[in-house]
């Protein structure tokens, strides 16, 4: 394939530009969306790019001169992501695919209308869930038939382990949460299990001997399963026996603005932890909810054990991470972005 310019386009692009940079005497320009540092390195760019992005991501035009070495990409955006849409709700996820260098964790935005529910499923993985927006009714029961409906609103967690079979329901107009699930390879086969999906799979027979009803009552059993469907909010009470209620260190259900910050002595921001120490069912991830002031600082820090994860709700954010043989590199976030930094990197 061969690329053709004419010349004469060309030189309307560089008198274009001409016009409307300012030389390297004005200044950097990468708030401009230019790489020029304003001290003689750098020049504007000439060739295709993505305008809204570079002067949404200024670090990646070479502004910190700190910045050294290969460091992977290690961020992703929602907005890149596909968004799969059902009736009365949607979903978008992040997974390895998207973002390599997380390997331990994957990601999802999930929106429900009022009503709406995301059918009873489980997965063989752990899913942790933050309120975000409206408020939703979680449901859940465990393999010794324990169980839990609660109500949450912003700011309120779930947790369920793996093989919890779980529903969730939009209570408000509209309604979104950010749901974590701790294997970074959520959509591979035999991660995720659906009952509708379940059922149609099954010989009608077997289905209707299971549960002692007659075959004709599954002919609606809907394919493929719906994952999102549209419902109305009852006031039905359906709690049973008060002895199988999960609550006290048991509870799938963590609300984290009822309880008091960590102390923060540098005043930068605030912060929630929430671990096995204060969530006890949360045992294979542990979370902080940051706020923090225009230039407020996280202190320079590393985890040992495991990789850093990060979703950015609000504002926006900047972050150096340093791995090690002089090699780091500044990421520049706004709301939507994800990131997984590497464990033992600064």
């Amino acid at each position: 394939m061969k690329l053709a310019l004419p010349l004469s386009a060309l030189a309307a692009v560089n008198a274009a530009l001409g016009a409307t940079l300012p030389g390297s005497k004005s200044g950097p320009q990468f708030d401009k969306g230019q790489p020029i540092d304003g001290n003689g390195k750098g020049a504007p760019l000439l060739g295709g790019t993505d305008q809204q992005i570079d002067i949404s991501n200024p670090d990646n035009l070479g502004r910190q001169s700190t910045d050294s070495g290969i460091v992977p990409n290690l961020k992703w955006r929602f907005s890149d992501s596909k968004t799969r849409l059902f009736k009365g709700g949607w979903l978008r996820e992040q997974v390895i695919q998207d973002l390599p260098q997380s390997h331990d964790i994957s990601a999802a935005q999930q929106h429900l209308s009022k009503g709406a529910i995301r059918e009873l499923h489980w997965h063989r993985v752990a899913e942790w869930g933050f309120v975000y927006a409206g408020s939703v009714l979680i449901s859940a029961v465990d393999e010794f038939g324990k169980y839990q409906v609660e109500t949450l609103n912003f700011g309120d967690i779930w947790y369920f382990p793996k093989g919890v079979a779980h529903t969730v329901q939009g209570l408000g107009d509209e309604n979104e949460f950010l749901l974590v699930f701790d294997d970074a390879d959520f959509d591979k086969v035999g991660t995720t299990f659906n009952i509708d999906d379940w059922v149609a799979h099954t010989p009608r027979d077997v289905v209707a001997k299971n549960f002692g009803l007659d075959p004709s009552v599954f002919d609606h059993v809907p394919v493929p399963n719906p994952n999102i469907f549209n419902g109305t909010v009852s006031t039905k009470n359906v709690t049973a026996d008060p002895d199988d209620v999960l609550t006290g260190d048991a509870s799938f259900v963590y609300r984290t603005l009822q309880h008091e910050p960590e102390a923060v002595p540098g005043k930068g921001g605030q912060f929630y932890k929430i671990d096995s120490t204060n969530f006890p069912a949360s045992k294979t991830l542990a979370a902080t909810f940051v706020t923090l002031k225009p230039g407020g600082l996280r202190e320079l820090h590393w985890h040992p054990n495991a990789e850093e994860w990060l979703y950015f709700h609000k504002g926006s954010a900047r972050a150096t991470v340093f791995i090690g043989n002089a090699a780091s590199r500044t990421f520049d976030f706004s709301a939507g972005d994800t990131a997984a930094f590497p464990d033992n990197s600064g």
